[in-house]
């Protein structure tokens, strides 16, 4: 950067003293409130050690502190006041008459990603750049946007070029992580965590994400370590104290379970985001510990507090696939037959999360033929796009503008899907497993583009399914899981939904009972491989091994495999077994698999579909 304050502050991180340079920088912008670069790496300073309200003040400073003209100085105020709506009016109306202005743009570009607007700052960031080239701030905030939008490779290409003239920003390193493991390059992630861990080891939140690059790597000792070493630091961290939980094979020490209790009594002390995240992870210990009732009370608050904080919509989600249910006719397909993309690559596991997904992408993964990746976000993206929709609650015209695309059109889009998903392929195998269950509300386009997919429909007992669902709390999506009213509607849409793409394209969908799978597990493997039309390898029958890095003599045949699914602790280290199958009986005052004595009110909704089970 050039200044003094700058030097300060990569002097004393590579002594590792954050806190040093934090005030060091401080001291900085008192004595010299206009040094913009000073205010920029004292935020930057402060996104790595978790002190997101201070990073975002710092940064608005820095914009305050390059700006002369007095009416975006009073943009800057209200930006950093948090007051959107007016701050945008002014720079709007600054940008009619200044449209070249790069500051006001990537002030306005920073009011976008505070309102999740990421097409537009997007736009923004990049015509700052086309005038500006050399405009470092405008550069990191693209490469977060882009990372934001699941663009990661192109976010990553952005901190090669900033990382060049500062290798040591720890703003950009821990964006570059984030971003690697975002492409599934996660022992490149853990690299860069462990390098920022040395210079700045006392930053939980850094820990936490090391931990996280660790347990997809399948390195569960180190990965509890680093969740450990951040619980140390920050005790009432509820975010860390939930991803040890959701290791699922941790087993919490009475000691440690006080420890969550008493980070809980602290009350309205405690931030929301630590409240949800501790009643979640106590309630898994408490369930573990055989303590039933509480444990449902635990996960009942959790979610009551999730819910508060989301605005979705059950009643939009039934009025979407019911659009789409009217949209795909059997007239609708068969005049567009032979259209889209033939590569067969991608097979498409759907369904519901916690619905025995990562157990079928492990058995698919342990074919010599098949890579896994993981969720990938690109058909909803592709659809998103399709649609318009720029905000969550938005008009889209999808799935109804699907009628006006020409055969070359899919053809397109399966070829974009392709190549945005080439990234995460990391072998040559020819063919690759995307499992998104969301991705059941897309078969129609998935069907369209890539007529030799294969798809995959992941299902489980009602119950079972959205009981798991209601325990978990999910880093991304799944709006709906925080309430069982919403589970059961849920519910109810995607089997809805799924037979009628059962009527109107008859043998399309692969469908895998959970249940099925564990009782009869070699007859359901074969099926499986059939319907993928994949040869049977009797290593599927071992999947669980293909979790572990491969010794040196076989390496064409099983590379390293990172899962980072909820379920992924627990299908590496008991991959096969029933004792999950049945255990929201626990909780119910019903005997197994017997609807007539469910007393919630919210599971009537599920009713009509146990009959699926028998």
């Amino acid at each position: 950067m050039g200044s003094a304050g700058a030097r300060a502050r990569r002097l004393l991180a590579a002594q590792g003293k954050a806190e040093d340079a934090v005030a060091c920088l401080r001291r900085a912008v008192a004595l010299d409130p206009e040094r913009a670069s000073a205010w920029t790496a004292l935020g930057n300073l402060l996104e790595l050690t978790g002190d997101h309200a201070g990073a975002q003040a710092a940064h608005s400073q820095s914009l305050t502190a390059a700006l002369k003209n007095p009416q975006l100085l009073e943009a800057a105020a209200l930006l950093n006041e948090g007051k959107l709506a007016p701050a945008e009016s002014l720079l709007r109306d600054y940008l009619k008459r200044s449209p070249n202005d790069v500051a006001a743009i990537r002030m306005l570009a920073e009011l976008g990603t505070r309102l999740s607007r990421y097409e537009d700052a997007e736009h923004l960031l990049s015509r700052a750049l086309e005038l500006t080239p050399d405009f470092a701030p405008a550069r990191y905030n693209l490469a977060l946007v882009l990372h934001r939008r699941n663009r990661s490779a192109e976010a990553l290409a952005h901190l090669e070029q900033l990382l060049a003239e500062e290798p040591n920003n720890p703003g950009y390193l821990s964006l570059k992580a984030a971003a690697l493991s975002h492409v599934g390059e996660y022992a490149g992630a853990a690299d860069l965590y462990e390098r920022l861990l040395g210079d700045f080891p006392n930053q939980p939140k850094v820990w936490m994400s090391y931990g996280h690059a660790l347990k997809t790597l399948g390195r569960r000792a180190a990965c509890e370590a680093a969740y450990l070493r951040a619980i140390a630091q920050a005790p009432t961290f509820g975010e860390v104290w939930w991803s040890l939980a959701n290791l699922k094979t941790f087993a919490f020490t009475p000691e440690q379970i006080a420890a969550m209790r008493a980070a809980l009594d602290t009350g309205e002390q405690l931030p929301p985001e630590d409240r949800f995240h501790l009643a979640f992870a106590l309630g898994k210990a408490l369930e573990d510990a055989g303590d039933s009732a509480q444990a449902f009370a635990c996960y009942a608050q959790a979610n009551a507090w999730r819910r508060e904080q989301l605005d979705y919509r059950a009643d939009e989600t039934t009025r979407h696939l019911q659009r789409s249910a009217a949209t795909f006719t059997p007239a609708f397909f068969a005049a567009r037959t032979g259209w889209g993309h033939d590569a067969p690559d991608p097979i498409f596991i759907v369904g519901l999360p916690r619905a025995g997904s990562t157990l079928i992408e492990q058995i698919l993964a342990s074919h010599s033929a098949v890579e896994g990746t993981h969720e990938l976000p690109d058909v909803i993206a592709l659809a998103t796009r399709l649609g318009g929709r720029k905000r969550a609650h938005d008009p889209t015209r999808y799935p109804e503008m699907l009628a006006e695309l020409s055969p070359e059109d899919f053809a397109a889009l399966g070829r974009e899907y392709l190549e945005r998903t080439r990234v995460q392929r990391k072998t040559d195998k020819p063919r690759f497993i995307d499992k998104m269950p969301n991705n059941f509300q897309h078969v129609g386009l998935i069907h369209l583009m890539l007529p030799n997919a294969i798809i995959v429909d992941a299902r489980r007992h009602p119950l079972g399914c959205c009981f798991s669902g209601f325990k978990q709390h999910f880093a991304r999506g799944q709006a709906f899981t925080y309430s069982l009213e919403d589970i059961g509607h849920y519910y109810r849409d995607y089997v809805d939904l799924m037979a009628h793409f059962d009527a109107v394209l008859p043998g399309r969908v692969h469908r895998v009972y959970y249940e099925r799978m564990i009782e009869n597990f070699e007859m359901e493997v074969r099926a499986l491989l059939d319907a993928c039309r994949l040869p049977f390898e009797p290593g599927c029958l071992r999947f669980s091994r293909t979790s572990a890095r491969c010794a040196p003599p076989v390496p064409s045949r099983c590379a390293a495999r990172s899962t980072v699914t909820a379920s992924t602790s627990g299908v590496r280290s008991n991959p096969i077994s029933t004792r999950s199958r049945q255990r929201w009986v626990r909780h119910s005052p019903a005997t197994p698999y017997d609807a007539a004595r469910l007393q919630h009110p919210a599971l009537k909704i599920y009713r009509p579909h146990i009959r699926l089970y028998g």
